[in-house]
């Protein structure tokens, strides 16, 4: 059975390489193989362009920042040997926004696997949340390192308990050398030894050792405190030296040059050992309580040294029952008096010690080797190759309740705000015509399906905001400053043409007589515009409006005139770009694309023109072949968008987009009866759930808004109008599918 290992790899200098080593060792110690290449293969992450010279058992190499190298790593794991993977997960090791980027790999990997949490937060952000419920779902198993850990997988992340182990961070076996040994081999008989090692970086808190030393020296001036490690590499990137220089400074600054060894260098274990063991009391002195596991600190104890250190999460743990002592954050007095307590009583040193050193012996590496071996041979299915469904029964158990909370949030008395900060409305941006169009489509909807309270409340106010911003001559305006102040003189044949689709809804599904009538007289003080308007997805939104009004009023010969009119637009513009291999409205794909063909499946739906139902049904086909062939959504970016014979941009993809595939794909069922169009959209929604690119849901469970679009480096945070009115009339399109459709669906 080999077993593929993901994660940082020596030599490059990281601390989850290092384990990543030595988990290797430690499982093949277990397995009768000698050689590493018989039993494991690395996928290794380089951190930006930098080459290593790696071992031979690193057989594919990830460049962090590359997100295709994720995809090919996935492949490449799938189609070799391995039986399992196991993902060695910190945040900053992978590529994206807090390392999104890991999440596709894991996504496409046919293998089963198992994710070892190095960092488990206590308030992630919604982005490590995510990132972390996400592997957790699609992990066969969890390993963490502490209980404080599995609590808090259970309990902010919701990972079920079943799927979480704890096994302890490994330490090397060693051959145990004499402190009096030691000290003699780096010439410190004569010293009283405090050692830190480690990445050198600001939350390590040495200065909090440094500034406690006067109060030492003068009791034991043969003190010598050594910081052993070389600067952290991102640190060195940023801002150099800085820290380390800071430290130097203020060591000379208390005249303590001859107390304090700044070693800077990345020693291997061998010589890590020599030191530890060559140590009086180790001292970890970390700023605050964040840190779930150490694997300083296990290799302190494992190596049986009196441990002294600031109450982190790991340190409580493994420091309990008299294994070290422990000293409140940044509180340099009280380390001084505990460094000078235990320098000057042996037989309390010795005590800590032996607890240590007992406790030790349990978390060797080949004792933790044996138990990821054991976890790993436990599993379901290993070695077999399990496809990736392609397309998704429908499944309303993940649909988020309905809930208005941030639509009223951004709402106020003159309409819905345009954007917001992060869940915050952002006042300075003002109004807009399309936005408070599609406020009122689907507050019109939430009351049709649920006579939603709230959505009947709202409704008045994105219907006055309408009729405020239509001029005399029927046109209307589009942005309107917080201040109330018209912005432009008139608006888009895009914001125009979402108002009449709103309004045509309005006068097919009233909720009372009093908006039926100001819909419909807005909708006809309009009506000598529609036959002016020349792009086509302004015509399109128009068609669609103009389809609900003759639902209810079949017979307006005048309006099915110009219905056709319109649809023409788009037709024309069909055989005036469209070829064998490009079966499109224009020589570039651009946004809210899928508008164009479901404007048409509306058309037909009045027309019964067969023409208009042909070119429909090419051209939902074609953009369903460009955005949905992965077995998930991928909407054209907005960043270049897609030219005819060119490359599709994957990234700024928008919700409306993710809206107008939904809608398309009800629509193409209304007409054609066929249940595949069902399940494509649904499949479609999930894209704002999580089934996307990125593996990120877009939906914020707390905010109940919906965020701005999917970027390369991961989820743009804030939720503005355009976003979150896509996201619930995506929600109430499929409750309505279901509603009509409860057959084809799973309850």
């Amino acid at each position: 059975m080999k077993i593929a290992y993901i994660g940082t790899y020596p030599p490059r200098q990281c601390g989850i390489g290092t384990f990543t080593n030595n988990l290797i060792r430690a499982v093949i110690a277990n397995t009768g193989h000698e050689n590493p290449e018989d039993a494991a293969m690395v996928i290794a992450i380089n951190d930006h362009d930098n080459q290593y010279k790696y071992p031979p058992e690193v057989k594919k190499v990830i460049r962090q920042d590359h997100q295709r190298d994720y995809i090919d790593a996935a492949k490449y794991i799938n189609f070799s040997d391995a039986s399992v993977a196991i993902l060695e997960h910190e945040f900053g090791i992978f590529g994206g926004n807090d390392g999104v980027y890991i999440l596709p790999l894991l996504h496409r990997l046919e293998v089963p696997f198992i994710a070892t949490f190095h960092t488990v937060l206590k308030d992630p952000t919604y982005t490590q949340k995510s990132i972390v419920q996400e592997i957790g779902k699609n992990a066969d198993k969890v390993v963490v390192m502490s209980k404080r850990a599995v609590r808090f997988l259970k309990e902010i992340y919701n990972i079920p308990g079943k799927k979480i182990v704890l096994i302890e961070h490994g330490v090397p076996e060693y051959t145990r050398m004499s402190r009096e040994e030691a000290k003699e081999k780096f010439g410190l008989t004569d010293k009283k030894v405090l050692l830190t090692f480690g990445l050198l970086s600001r939350n390590k808190g040495i200065e909090t050792v440094i500034n406690a030393l006067p109060e030492v020296v003068k009791n034991h001036p043969d003190v010598l405190y050594i910081v052993l490690g070389a600067t952290h590499p991102g640190v060195l990137r940023q801002s150099g030296e800085e820290y380390r220089n800071y430290l130097i400074r203020l060591t000379k600054s208390l005249g303590l040059e001859n107390n304090v060894y700044f070693n800077n260098e990345f020693v291997t274990e061998d010589k890590l050992f020599k030191y530890l063991f060559a140590s009086d009391i180790y001292i970890t002195p970390y700023l605050n309580e964040a840190q779930i596991t150490s694997g300083t600190l296990s290799y302190a104890v494992g190596a049986g040294c009196a441990v002294v250190s600031t109450p982190y999460w790991h340190a409580q743990e493994l420091l309990d029952d008299g294994r070290g002592r422990l000293f409140d954050f940044k509180n340099s007095e009280q380390l001084s008096e505990i460094l000078n307590e235990l320098l000057g009583n042996k037989e309390i040193l010795d005590e800590i010690r032996f607890n240590a050193y007992e406790y030790g012996l349990k978390i060797r590496w080949p004792r933790i080797g044996k138990q990821y071996l054991e976890l790993v041979t436990d599993l379901k299915g290993i070695g077999e190759r399990v496809k990736k469904p392609t397309v998704h029964p429908v499944d309303l158990r993940v649909l988020p309740k309905f809930d208005l909370t941030h639509v009223r949030r951004l709402t106020d008395d003159t309409g819905i705000v345009q954007h917001a900060k992060y869940g915050v409305p952002n006042l300075k941006e003002g109004y807009c015509l399309d936005d408070n169009a599609r406020a009122l489509l689907m507050a019109l909807m939430a009351y049709r399906q649920n006579k939603n309270k709230v959505a009947l409340d709202l409704i008045p106010i994105y219907l006055s905001y309408i009729h405020y911003m239509q001029r005399e001559n029927g046109n209307f305006r589009n942005f309107l400053s917080f201040s109330r102040q018209y912005l432009d003189e008139y608006g888009s044949e895009d914001s125009f043409g979402r108002t009449i689709w709103a309004l045509g809804y309005l006068l097919m599904y009233p909720p009372n007589d009093s908006f039926k009538q100001i819909g419909r007289e807005i909708f006809f003080n309009s009506y000598q515009h529609f036959d002016r308007l020349k792009s086509i997805r302004g015509a399109a939104n128009t068609i669609i409006g103009i389809s609900y009004y003759l639902k209810e009023e079949p017979g307006n010969d005048a309006m099915i005139q110009t219905l056709q009119k319109l649809t023409g637009i788009l037709t024309e513009s069909y055989h005036k770009h469209a070829d064998k291999d490009w079966q499109w409205f224009e020589d570039i794909m651009t946004y809210d694309n899928a508008i164009l063909p479901l404007a048409l499946f509306a058309s037909y739906e009045n027309t019964g023109d067969r023409d208009v139902y042909d070119i429909a049904m090419k051209t939902a086909r074609f953009l369903e072949s460009k955005t949905l062939n992965t077995g998930f959504l991928v909407p054209v970016g907005n960043n270049g968008w897609l030219k005819k014979g060119g490359r599709k941009p994957d990234f700024d993809q928008q919700s409306i987009d993710v809206m107008a595939m939904v809608l398309m794909y009800y629509q193409m069922f209304q007409v054609t009866g066929n249940r595949g169009d069902i399940e494509k959209m649904f499949l479609s929604y999930l894209w704002f759930l999580g089934e996307n690119s990125l593996r990120m849901p877009l939906f914020d469970h707390e905010t109940k808004g919906c965020c701005d679009g999917l970027e390369e480096q991961g989820v743009n945070r804030n939720q503005g109008a355009e976003s979150t009115l896509a996201y619930w009339i995506s929600h109430l399109t499929v409750l309505r599918a279901q509603e009509k459709e409860h057959l084809y669906l799973e309850k």
